[in-house]
């Protein structure tokens, strides 16, 4: 017989059951994780210093090792600065300290160069998806 009414074999089906979807609950989590990770995701999901260095790439063209070595020491740097604003500044300084950044990485390249990273979508606001920045 399949079906056995009896209450405690009910409970444990149950449980057996509840145990299963939280399984593939943590397995379906760890999975995404594990495709963030694959697509080079850093944390929250930001792109990592080579996933920006290749979009650089692709908006300019080819980069020297100098140039790439250069731009990596600036991501660096814009990390250190970043840690070292307090959390409830980030927000108000990080436009700041990004334009800066970029006008670093602008420093880096060919003028032919430049003439691209400027036509590149630098995020949000002015120059953003789309958009052209202003302060070139």
């Amino acid at each position: 017989m399949l079906f056995n009414p009896n209450p405690v074999f009910l409970m444990n089906v149950r449980k057996l059951f509840v145990a299963v979807v939280a399984m593939a609950a943590i397995a379906s989590a760890s999975t995404l994780q594990a495709q963030d990770e694959k697509k080079g995701r850093g944390r929250g999901g930001m792109p990592t210093v080579e996933q920006r260095i290749e979009r650089i790439e692709q908006a300019v063209g080819s980069l020297s090792e100098e140039q790439k070595t250069k731009i990596k020491g600036i991501y660096a740097k814009l990390a250190e600065k970043m840690q070292a604003i307090p959390q409830e500044e980030r927000r108000e300084k990080m436009m700041e300290v990004m334009q800066a950044t970029q006008k670093e990485i602008r420093a880096v390249l060919t003028p032919e160069q430049q003439k691209k990273f400027d036509a590149m979508p630098q995020g949000r606001g002015p120059g953003g998806p789309g958009g052209k920045r202003k302060d070139r």
